[in-house]
């Protein structure tokens, strides 16, 4: 039987990316959501408080192992933003479609040149909630902003974000191709290598498991 081990988070496009690079390792990866668990206030000032104060939350509540991720997207000519505000920048209670609505007015006289751009995940695996020292992964997607939207696929911001390596938005990407190449991809081959290592087999055996 597989060991469940809870991903503390109620995005279920995340999920779907997540479940799929878990399938051969032995562990059943449940969203915090399915054993009751209602999403915590993200009120951290960086995307390395957020994700441990996420997967805390959900250790505490479910005594399993969780893992978490706090991502956003970062425009250098917005100085960063919308940052740790990428779920609601155009708001508390809007959605993605006004958020690239935001996005888009506030770059409309930015030049080509001056849109970069990147996606970063911060990803914080803890053994408990008393756990002292959450592991940390981070991963980065560089791109740029586009004009207006361009695909279908994907979730939040994808429709605007260009990668040049593939000469498309991460919304024209396949899912196959999207979780090989992106930010959470980045940081989610370090927590399965991490999975995989000595460090993690000695903080389990720690606790007596």
């Amino acid at each position: 039987m597989k060991q469940p081990m809870v991903f503390a988070s109620s995005n279920t496009g995340k999920q779907s990316e997540i479940r799929a690079r878990f399938k051969s390792l032995p562990y059943d990866i449940q969203l915090q959501t399915d054993l009751g668990v209602e999403d915590i206030p993200e009120t951290g000032l960086s995307f390395i408080e957020n994700a441990i104060l996420k997967a805390r939350h959900a250790c505490q509540s479910t005594g399993f192992q969780a893992f978490s991720d706090d991502s956003g997207l970062e425009i250098d000519a917005l100085n960063g933003e919308p940052g740790v505000r990428s779920a609601r920048y155009a708001g508390e209670d809007k959605n993605f479609e006004a958020n690239i609505d935001q996005v888009l007015s506030r770059m409309k006289h930015i030049p080509e040149s001056e849109r970069t751009a990147r996606f970063r995940c911060v990803m914080v695996w803890m053994f408990a909630a008393n756990h002292p020292s959450p592991v940390v992964f981070e991963g980065y997607w560089e791109g740029m902003i586009t004009f207006e939207r361009k695909g279908q696929g994907g979730f939040g911001y994808d429709p605007i974000f260009y990668v040049p390596e593939q000469q498309c938005t991460a919304a024209e990407l396949s899912s196959c191709l999207k979780n090989k190449i992106s930010h959470r991809a980045n940081a989610l081959n370090q927590l399965l290598r991490f999975f995989k290592s000595d460090q993690y087999q000695a903080i389990t055996a720690r606790q007596g498991r």
